[in-house]
């Protein structure tokens, strides 16, 4: 790692800056969750992807949640059990759902 590379990670921006560390993606039901935590101050958020092949190609559904936690395994495991809750409970309609940036509407 070079010392762009070093002081990029260093100063990187804030909350949903985008993932701090994709883990591996894992099987659940046909669904694939993947964790993807990001850094908030010195915290990481509740944070993944979920996909599935379809007829139509792949659908892709991202999720950030409030819940904070103070290592990246915690925030891994914790992304992985809210993908699996998250598709418990809405399975397809996670894909039709809009998405919300988080901006309000214009």
């Amino acid at each position: 790692m070079g010392l762009g590379d070093l002081l990029k990670k260093m100063f990187a921006g804030g909350a949903g800056s985008g993932p701090d560390s994709a883990g591996e993606g894992v099987d659940y039901g046909g669904y694939v969750i993947t964790p993807a935590p990001r850094r908030h101050n010195n915290q990481y958020l509740t944070a993944g992807v979920i996909t599935r092949e379809t007829a139509e190609g792949t659908k892709r559904h991202e999720f950030v949640r409030a819940d904070t936690h103070g290592s990246l395994d915690d925030a891994m495991s914790f992304s992985l059990a809210k993908g699996r809750q998250i598709v418990d409970e809405q399975g397809d309609r996670i894909f039709d759902a809009p998405r919300r940036t988080g901006a309000p509407p214009p």
